[in-house]
């Protein structure tokens, strides 16, 4: 897996690295995190994001906080709630993304709405290949356990077997042409670091660009 996933990821645009600053004015990463809330508990009942069956208990889930550069170059805060288990490789990741200056839109508790990184979302993995008929595979999706990460899902779509049908995705169906957002092969190693295998890295037509998780599936 990891050698596949270097092989993808040398195909893959390198940003250019962020130029040097004096470490007065950096200004740091941070990352944090905390059990659930009751407000985000019930966000993600109501939300139909969890509910009872799912693989992991809400006192098995962390709400991390983390800083990211936006689509503007500034700096913002974000949330996302995810497996306790990955806060400490995904601060480590985050941190990277954030030194190498990789832009995500948005982040997100829920994984909704417009182009939202997030993580947690208790349901079932989408079938591969499409089976007709079928709405889902009978095993859970890693984002059910909280151990897996969409980032920018409109600059990094699925593509074949199943693919978005977002028309503002489309553009980005064309991996040949770097344009902001899109996952890089930096962005790929910063995930690999930690042992999280890549979407984009799967064999065959179909492609989860926006995907990364801690078994590469």
């Amino acid at each position: 897996m990891v050698q596949l996933l270097v092989l993808a990821a040398l195909t893959l645009p390198l940003t250019p690295a962020p130029a040097a600053h004096p470490q007065r004015h950096a200004t740091p990463f941070r990352a944090s995190s905390a059990p659930l809330s009751p407000a985000v508990r019930t966000t993600l009942r109501t939300g139909h994001f969890w509910h009872r069956g799912c693989p992991v208990a809400l006192s098995g889930l962390r709400v991390m906080t983390l800083t990211y550069k936006g689509f503007d170059g500034r700096r913002h805060t974000g949330r996302i709630v995810v497996n306790a288990s990955a806060t400490a490789p995904l601060a480590r990741v985050f941190g990277k993304l954030y030194a190498l200056h990789f832009p995500i839109r948005k982040m997100g508790v829920e994984p909704i709405g417009s182009d939202t990184t997030a993580s947690f979302s208790c349901r079932e993995a989408v079938p591969s290949p499409c089976t007709k008929g079928r709405t889902g595979t009978g095993s859970w999706s890693m984002h059910a356990f909280g151990l897996a990460v969409d980032v920018n899902p409109r600059e990094n779509p699925y593509v074949g077997c199943g693919q978005s049908r977002d028309p503002d995705t489309r553009p980005y169906f064309d991996r040949t042409r770097h344009r902001k957002g899109m996952v890089t092969g930096r962005a790929v190693a910063a995930f690999a670091s930690v042992g999280w295998g890549w979407g984009g890295a799967w064999a065959g037509d179909t492609k989860d660009h926006m995907h990364f998780s801690s078994t590469g599936h």
